[in-house]
């Protein structure tokens, strides 16, 4: 440790200028994390299949004082992967870092489940991820200074679930092994990949667990019984994690699935 740090160990947080990419940037975490580093002075591109919900989130980034652009584009092959990231090198000269806040579930039981559903979330969940992966490591390759590669797992990449399940676990549980499996090839070019695995937490997915409805409350009793904190996820919660990954804070932690989870994972 410097002697500079430890006098000014806020310094390990400063983003101011950096550039970074946010897939999945309408949805609930990706706008929470998107609006609270535009704050913070970073320079993002935001992506989306969906145009609408993200020039919301854009609004109200740009509002909170960051210099924001937006990409309508989904990683369905690696040429749409590449046009992200070469996007945000034309935008910014270069990218520092992509946080993959996407991802997809449509439960069934397994003999119910069709295969292109199974498809339909192995794509959003595993090879998206994969794809961005690839076109990042490309770019990165010609750079100097490293960079930060955040994915977002679940609890479900380590527990299975009842609830049918049988796709949506496994594709978390691989983006588990991406990520360590990246932080090992990567390590010696400075890049460091983490994983932030959540529980339930608020989202367009998982309103009606919010809901006052008979269902809603049952869900919410049902997850209370194991998480300590007795609550359930908000957006916000994934903020100061995020913050964290991407900034010198956390500069040797690299490989690791970190549990925001209330608590869930500890039971």
């Amino acid at each position: 440790m410097t002697v500079d740090v430890a006098r000014n160990p806020l310094s390990l947080f400063d983003l101011t200028d950096q550039s970074v990419v946010i897939t999945g940037a309408s949805g609930a975490m990706g706008h929470a994390i998107a609006v609270a580093l535009a704050a913070m002075e970073v320079k993002l591109l935001l992506v989306s299949g969906s145009q609408g919900p993200l020039e919301e989130v854009a609004a109200e980034a740009r509002a909170a004082g960051g210099t924001v652009s937006t990409l309508v584009i989904r990683p369905e092959t690696i040429s749409d992967a590449e046009a992200i990231i070469a996007h945000g090198v034309q935008l910014y000269g270069r990218v520092d870092s992509v946080l993959v806040a996407s991802g997809f579930n449509k439960p069934a039981a397994i003999e119910v489940m069709p295969v292109d559903d199974w498809e339909e979330i192995m794509d959003a969940n595993v090879r998206g991820p994969w794809l961005l992966a690839k076109a990042y490591g490309e770019h990165a390759a010609q750079r100097e200074g490293g960079g930060r590669f955040i994915l977002v797992s679940s609890v479900r990449g380590r527990q299975g679930s009842p609830a049918g399940y049988t796709a949506y676990c496994t594709s978390k549980g691989a983006v588990d092994s991406l990520t360590k499996t990246l932080a090992t090839e990567w390590g010696p070019r400075g890049i460091n990949v983490n994983a932030i695995a959540p529980s339930v937490f608020r989202s367009n997915l998982t309103d009606w667990i919010f809901s006052d409805t008979e269902e809603g409350r049952a869900s919410r009793e049902r997850n209370y019984a194991r998480i300590p904190m007795k609550r359930l996820g908000e957006p916000e919660d994934f903020i100061g994690i995020s913050i964290y990954l991407l900034s010198a804070a956390s500069n040797f932690v690299t490989g690791q699935i970190i549990y925001v989870d209330g608590g869930y994972t500890a039971t």
